[in-house]
Order: C-alpha cells, then structure tokens, then sequence
C-alpha cells in the first residue's frame, strides 16, 4: 500500500471527525499528529490535516489497518485490528471530561437531548460498530402474549484463533477485574480484552452511590444502555436494586430501566458486578397487559396485577415510587422463601437459596411502573440445566440462560442459527431427509412439525414461515421459564403466592 494512500485516510478520518463533533477544526493538527503516532508514520515536511475528502468511516480505517499489517506493525487478526482501530478512534474521541460537561449541559434542556447525543457519540467514535450491528437479523413473531422481538446475533466478533492461542501464553491479568469496571475507560486492551479507549462513562448518584451509564457495544435495541455500580461487587437484588431503578427513572424518564437476577441460570452472563440495562425502546412486555387485577393490603394507592405473560410477573403503578419501592420489596421478601411443593417451587434445598426477582421499571406520563418476574433456578437430574429453564426440546433454537432482554420478549439467539436455517429451509423445500443431515439433526422433530402445520410450503414462503416458527419457539421458551404456568393449576399456585403477601 502507497504511503500516499495511508495520508489521504488520515487526512480523511480528521474530516470525518470534524463533520461528526468529535473535534474541532482548532484540533485537527494535533489529532492528525495522534494518528500518525499510532500509525508509526512521520509525515511530510508540508503536511496538512485540513482538505482531507470524508470517507465511510470503514472504508478509513480499512485502509489504515491493511496498511499496520503490511508494514508489520500489527498481526493480522480480528483481535489485533480491533485493538488497533479503537486506539486510532481515540485520538479523535473527545476527552471525558468533555462528554460530561456536554451531556450535563443538554440534561438542562432535556434528558433526551443529552442521551440522544451521548448515543450518537457512541456510534461515531466506533465504539458502536455500526456495520457490524447492521449485519444482526431481526423480525418480529406474533404469538398469543403478542408480537415478540427475534434477534440472531452477529455483531460480536468471531473469536480469533490467534487471539485464543497467544492468550494461552500469557500471563493473566486482573486488571481492569471485569469487562463492566469503570477502570475500563481509555484501556488499551489486550487480545483477550476489548480496548475502550473510545468509551465514555457518564457518572450517576443512585440510591445515594456513584453509579456510570454507558451504552452496549452490540446493541440489541435502541439506545441499550448499561448502568454500572462505581464499586466491583456482585449482582444483588434488594429493596436497594428498586430506589436505584427509580433514581434513574427520574433521570430519565424516557429510558427503561432492567435488572437480571442475582443468581446462576436465571441471571446474566455477568453476576460479578452490579449493573443494570435499559434503553429508549418499548419492548413486547410493556405492552402486555394486566390479567389479573390484584390488591395488596396497606397499599390502596398502589394498582397491581398479574401480567398476562408467559414468565409470572406482578405489575405495580403508582404515582409515587417510595410507594412501589416498599411493596416490591415486600414482595421480594415474601418471595425469597416461599416454597410450593405442588408446582415445584422449593425456596431452598440443602442450604442454597433459588428465589430471586428480575425487575423492570418505566415510566407511563406521571405513572411509575414496576414488573416483578419471579425466578426460581433449581436443577434436578431430569432438567440439570434448570426446571425453569428452557428444556431439551428447545435446545436446537435456545439454550442460553434467559436474562433480562430475554424476560422483556427480545430473543438474542446463537449466530449458528442463521446458517442452519438457510440450510433447514433448503432441505424442507426440496424434501430431503432433514434427520440424516448432522447439522440439521438436532431441528429433525421441530421440522416435522413445521411440516405438518404448513403443508403449503414452498420456497416462497419458507423462510417467513420458519422465523414465525422461531418466535413461538421463543414463545415456549419464556413459558418454561415462568414459575407458576398458565393453566389452572399455575394460576391457583399464583394466586396463594400473592395471598402470601399480603
């Protein structure tokens, strides 16, 4: 590659920092020079950062890494090229001290303006990579409990063969302690952890305690933003994780606010340290509508139901959200050690608690609301994985823990699947024997059932046909995860609970 070439995307990517606010016109030089330093490259005597052409930001940094690797300054590999990109994006990434004073001057005018401009940044200084969250497949499937949000996730990189062998030489690391830490911002990286020189933390007083927002790289809905404790301890649902959700919908009323649960199988992928996710989307939960109105004594200003869900979820909305914090919180403590031999539920078998709560506020106008899911992650040798967990029939399209997203109606499933289903749908409609293709196999009993529900088939509307088929899939999925099920004798169960309570 011409060194001409690797100046014009310097030059180039200054432009592009400039037309998106990420610098201005008065720092160009200096972040050109920033550049050059990571590139390793001195420029010409009569160089200029200014009169660079804009170009997609891909295309840039395409040409500034084909360039690091030709001249060996960095190895060839998805690992490297990420690290590399996300310290050339931090040179042209405002300061953090900026960012705060930016967001904190818009939250004057509105929380929206200052989340909306805290989202764009994400995305222009590629922390956010863009192109890669256009390549996730998305659909909606209509089930009974509603239209339900698909996701097949393929944003995350793939892993990086040599990423993995050369982290098996080398010596661990403890710093930053999780992938969460605020320690993370402006950090290198290392081939077994992201850089985040790009990333920005906007600092938060929740529940009185220093508390960070940021958004998730992978985006699996609009503005998914993660709310991080300040202190690296692990998840814990209390009376304390509901003041905090409601802190933050005073903050940001706009935004739904989530917690996965604090323990193994039910929780989320990451129970080492507290967080929460939220975002400005309005997901297939939030619209369900209350089946069961319920009433709980002391708290006449408080309207409760039951959720018509396929999880157990008791809805509460009020006013004031002192006064739903106190109700949930008994809830949560009438939950945690509440046993139903009849329907499964144990609160604790040899001294190890199941119990616990996902919970998820927003806002309606004036109105908090608060959803209770109630979880229970006991394991028998029939379900190893989990009674309420998704059961072997399911395993072929989800088989990962159901976290909050999940709870919410937004499936994130295996990136595996998009190429099993273009297969599946190719073996349907040319009617090959789907149980003697290894791949398929595991989808064998599933698509004979596809088959059986639609002997109209065809290669016009194959694929539509099997995504709807994934969402009632999901749609199961959720319904083994509920605690009390939605029959006669589940709703009883339910009802004793919510008698239990007061």
């Amino acid at each position: 590659m011409s060194r001409e070439n690797t100046i014009d995307a310097v030059k180039s990517l200054i432009a592009y920092a400039v037309s998106h606010g990420l610098i201005c016109e008065e720092e160009m030089t200096y972040a050109a020079n920033s550049v050059c330093d990571v590139l390793g490259i001195e420029p010409d005597p009569d160089f200029s950062a200014a009169g660079g052409s804009e170009r997609p930001l891909p295309e840039i940094l395409g040409v500034l890494l084909d360039d690091a690797v030709e001249r060996g300054r960095i190895e060839d590999g998805i690992a490297s090229r990420d690290l590399f990109d996300t310290r050339i994006m931090g040179c042209v990434t405002p300061r953090p001290g900026e960012v705060i004073r930016t967001f904190r001057a818009l939250m004057e005018e509105s929380p929206k303006k200052a989340t909306d401009y805290f989202y764009k940044l994400a995305g222009d200084s590629d922390y956010i990579r863009r192109y890669r969250i256009e390549k996730d497949r998305k659909w909606v499937s209509r089930t009974r409990y509603g239209d339900l949000d698909i996701t097949i996730n393929l944003s995350k990189p793939e892993k990086d063969p040599k990423a993995i062998a050369a982290a098996l030489t080398r010596k661990g690391s403890s710093y930053p302690k999780c992938l969460l830490c605020p320690q993370n911002e402006g950090y290198a990286g290392r081939l077994d952890h992201p850089a985040r020189q790009t990333i920005r933390l906007i600092p938060l007083t929740l529940g009185g305690e220093q508390w960070y927002m940021q958004y998730s790289p992978y985006v699996y809905y609009n503005e998914h933003c993660i709310v991080l404790s300040g202190e690296h301890e692990p998840m814990k649902i209390s009376r304390q994780t509901f003041v905090r959700l409601m802190d933050f919908l005073k903050l940001f009323p706009h935004y739904t606010i989530g917690s996965n649960a604090d323990l193994p199988i039910v929780g989320g992928s990451i129970l080492t340290h507290e967080h929460f996710q939220g975002g400005n989307y309005t997901f297939a939960m939030a619209k369900a509508l209350v089946r069961t109105p319920v009433a709980f004594a002391g708290f006449r200003d408080v309207e409760a139901g039951i959720v018509e869900w396929p999880m157990s979820v008791i809805r509460l909305d009020g006013e004031n959200p002192d006064r739903l914090i106190e109700l949930a919180d008994r809830i949560l403590t009438a939950w945690r050690s509440y046993s139903d031999e009849s329907v499964g539920i144990y609160a604790e078998t040899d001294g190890v608690l199941h119990n616990t709560i996902t919970p998820i506020a927003r806002k309606r106008g004036d109105l908090y609301e608060l959803d209770l899911v109630l979880r229970n992650n006991r394991t028998t040798d029939e379900y190893p994985l989990g009674i309420f967990h998704p059961h072997d029939e399911l395993h072929h399209i989800k088989k990962e823990n159901i976290g909050l997203i999940e709870v919410m109606g937004l499936a994130v499933l295996p990136a595996r699947l998009l190429e099993e289903m273009a297969r599946l749908s190719s073996a349907i409609v040319s009617g090959e024997d789907i149980a003697g293709v290894p791949e398929l196999k595991p989808h064998a009993e599933w698509a004979k059932e596809i088959l059986a529900k639609h002997p109209d088939i065809s290669a016009d509307n194959v694929d539509r046909i099997i995504q709807d088929e994934i969402g009632i899939v999901f749609a199961k999925v959720l319904e083994h995860c509920g605690v009390f099920k939605d029959d006669e004798e589940g709703r009883s169960a339910f009802s004793r609970f919510v008698l239990s309570c007061g």
